[in-house]
């Protein structure tokens, strides 16, 4: 008898609490589940978003630890935001300011630094970092405005203002600011399209992204072409 009723607890604390732990965060972060359906086309129900992503997990703690962190409870911020990058392979501090719908894209090795200010609709890939230089005090750390998009891999450091509606290529290192709709990429950082509207959507094609080396390379090329065509018609106008 003591059996099936420590066997019926069990059940209880392995299904039916994280069930309920589930409903509650389907109701209070709906924005944050939404914005997954918007930007993920592998996302393929409530249920596999909730149990499966860890992008998700981690906004989710992060919003709890803020809240606390807001509150000047002590340790306890610090502990979920430590706890969240043991599970998720996201290191958020307690003190970031993240808007609405913000969405992370697999996930791992992102970091986001304390004095990090991200507006809404932002996108950041795995392996971003929203960090600081290592000699400041005070806001250390990026402003990014809305409907952002930072590639995989991607660094920006310092207290730098990022506008809305800009993409941050994968891999670029941004150390300047960047004004609204622009594209940024490269090491260093720099703005390699710049578009006087307003750009739709929150996707960054990366396909066809510039690439500043590249166009260099082809440019080249292009010069080289001409000269050996011009030597060919002196080698043509000598030999007649």
């Amino acid at each position: 008898m003591i059996f099936f009723q420590v066997l019926i607890s069990l059940l209880i604390i392995i299904f039916v609490v994280p069930f309920i732990l589930l409903l509650i965060a389907a109701a209070f972060f709906a924005k944050e589940i939404k914005a997954v359906f918007e930007r993920d086309p592998a996302a393929a129900n409530y249920f596999e978003v909730l149990l499966t992503y860890s992008g998700l997990h981690a906004i989710i703690l992060h919003r709890v630890a803020h809240k606390l962190h807001k509150s000047k409870v002590p340790f306890l911020p610090r502990f979920i935001s430590q706890f969240s990058r043991f599970i998720t392979h996201v290191e958020i501090h307690p003190g970031a300011q993240i808007g609405r719908e913000f969405f992370i894209d697999h996930g791992t090795g992102v970091v986001i630094g304390e004095t990090t200010i991200i507006g809404d609709k932002v996108t950041v890939f795995q392996g971003t970092t929203l960090g600081g230089t290592g000699k400041e005090k005070g806001k250390r750390h990026p402003t990014i405005g809305s409907n952002v998009v930072v590639g995989a891999g991607a660094k920006v450091l310092g207290n730098v203002k990022i506008g809305d509606n800009v993409n941050i290529g994968a891999n670029a290192v941004v150390i300047r600011d960047v004004p609204s709709d622009s594209t940024v990429v490269g090491i260093p950082g720099r703005i390699a399209k710049k578009q006087g509207k307003r750009v739709m959507g929150i996707n960054i094609d990366y396909s066809n992204l510039p690439d500043p080396l590249t166009e260099r390379l082809e440019n080249l090329q292009h010069e080289i072409d001409v000269i050996e065509k011009e030597i060919q018609i002196h080698k043509e106008e000598k030999n007649k």
